[in-house]
């Protein structure tokens, strides 16, 4: 059976323009339109075609560039500068301009706070095309390592550690100058040991800078590295918070925070996405994660459905015999009745914690046939009870109703995969630029690719080019 060869310099007639190598339905075509309709002015991106000085690369085009690189995983700058040479949709999207490497990197670290609006804009164009309802909304967050090692975070423990170790490594040589005193023959050289002095010196100064910071911070811990990004997990990273839209599961919003959990972020990422959609949301869903009270409230306050489980019933074990579900509280009397029938009585207001104790009496506790197994505690059972005691309730069976329930099941439809295709399909689990600012441009880009892959499935290149058209 005979083979095919082909010839690398065989004559050929190329098109005699690039706009004819691409097809009109190529997905680079759909990247075009979008960032074209995008507002300049807006963003804040100064596009000025008469300012003097040296010529400076299209804006219009880097960001081109940026937004779709993103979308298929060029993010390093050297990459993306490869790519205007050899990819021919690359080509095609800047006109045929080369940008190198360092002109890339320039583009996106000095206009940061422009990029962080990328989003805002993308989400206005979903908005306009009926695309995004804004009626239900779904938030969850994840972790994203920031451009620092670990290893450069300190904590207090740490610098105490380490200045331990210099002033002992500081003694041993101060030992060694002694010894080198008394037997010069054949010793280190006393410059090398004065010059290692002045190194643990400056090592000792920089730990005591540190300390310094945390202190005056009021942090746990710092990174030397990037001092604003935080430990999550095994790493150091930030935390990437998104909305989701029910209706075809696009960003609304996003934001990046330097806080491990999400304890403190369901209020403020629903209230931005809020903004963006231009109406209060109907419906706002979250996992277990962003249960709390003081923040769930600021939203059910605007009339919202609150649809977050707390954590004793994400954890869905059923209670035991003793736990505090089955204590009864008396709200006249404002006590707890135990399984056992005896009052817990209040005892004292913890401002700090918002909550209030509830002892029960030692000696009653003690005699107690359950004793031992109800607690330990030489003073008694003692339960706690929220200041918002009564809002939690009226949550978590909020949470239980068979309708919220429905709405609570789609979550992990909508705003799960967003995630999954930012970390595994465009392989951004970690962050290039540093300090939030930069994580937050990243997080814009990021998400915005998100929803011009989603677009482009849900309309098709060609449907999106006319509607943008119009």
């Amino acid at each position: 059976m005979a083979y095919r060869y082909g010839d690398r310099k065989q004559r050929t007639l190329f098109p005699q323009s690039i706009d004819e190598y691409i097809p009109q339905d190529a997905p680079v075509r759909a990247y075009d339109a979008i960032i074209d309709s995008l507002d300049f002015a807006e963003i804040g991106i100064v596009l000025d075609p008469n300012k003097v000085g040296c010529p400076q690369y299209d804006p219009k085009v880097m960001l081109k560039l940026l937004v779709y690189g993103y979308s298929y995983g060029f993010r390093s700058s050297r990459k993306l500068e490869r790519e205007t040479h050899y990819n021919l949709s690359f080509i095609w999207l800047t006109s045929g301009l080369k940008p190198d490497h360092k002109t890339i990197a320039d583009f996106r670290r000095n206009n940061k706070s422009a990029l962080k609006k990328v989003l805002r804009q993308c989400a206005g164009i979903c908005i306009k095309l009926d695309l995004i309802e804004g009626n239900t909304l779904f938030v969850d967050g994840s972790s994203l390592r920031a451009n620092a090692s670990i290893k450069n975070t300190w904590d207090k423990k740490r610098c105490e550690r380490h200045l331990k170790k210099i002033d002992k490594r500081i003694e041993q040589i101060l030992l060694d100058c002694e010894a080198i005193d008394i037997h010069e023959e054949g010793q280190s050289s006393l410059v090398k040991i004065n010059q290692e002095v002045g190194n643990q010196e400056r090592l000792k100064a920089r730990v005591k800078e540190i300390l310094k910071e945390l202190e005056t911070k009021a942090v746990k811990s710092i990174n030397t590295t990037d001092p604003e990004c935080a430990r999550t997990g095994s790493h150091a990273g930030y935390n990437m918070q998104m909305v989701v839209d029910n209706k075809h599961g696009l960003i609304v919003s996003s934001d990046v925070v330097n806080e491990a959990n999400d304890l403190h972020q369901f209020d403020n990422q629903i209230t931005e996405a809020n903004k963006v959609a231009e109406h209060k949301c109907q419906n706002a869903c979250a996992d277990s994660g962003y249960f709390n009270v003081d923040h769930l409230e600021k939203i059910d306050q605007q009339k919202i459905k609150v649809i977050v489980p707390s954590q004793r019933q994400a954890s869905g074990k059923p209670p035991g015999f003793f736990d505090k579900q089955n204590f009864r509280y008396d709200r006249i009397k404002d006590c707890y009745i135990c399984p056992a029938g005896q009052a817990l009585r209040y005892r004292r207001t913890n401002i700090h914690k918002k909550r209030k104790e509830y002892m029960a009496d030692t000696g009653l506790c003690k005699r107690c046939g359950n004793f031992g197994i109800c607690t330990n505690s030489r003073t008694g059972r003692k339960v706690t009870r929220l200041l918002k005691e009564d809002l939690r309730e009226r949550l978590e069976s909020q949470y239980q109703q068979p309708s919220n329930q429905q709405i609570y099941k789609l979550r992990k439809q909508k705003v799960e995969p967003p995630f999954g295709h930012i970390k595994w399909n465009l392989k951004a689990g970690s962050l290039l630029l540093k300090g939030i600012e930069g994580a937050k441009a990243e997080a814009s880009l990021l998400a915005s690719c998100f929803n011009i892959v989603r677009m482009i499935s849900i309309i098709g290149v060609q449907g999106l080019l006319v509607k943008l058209a119009g």
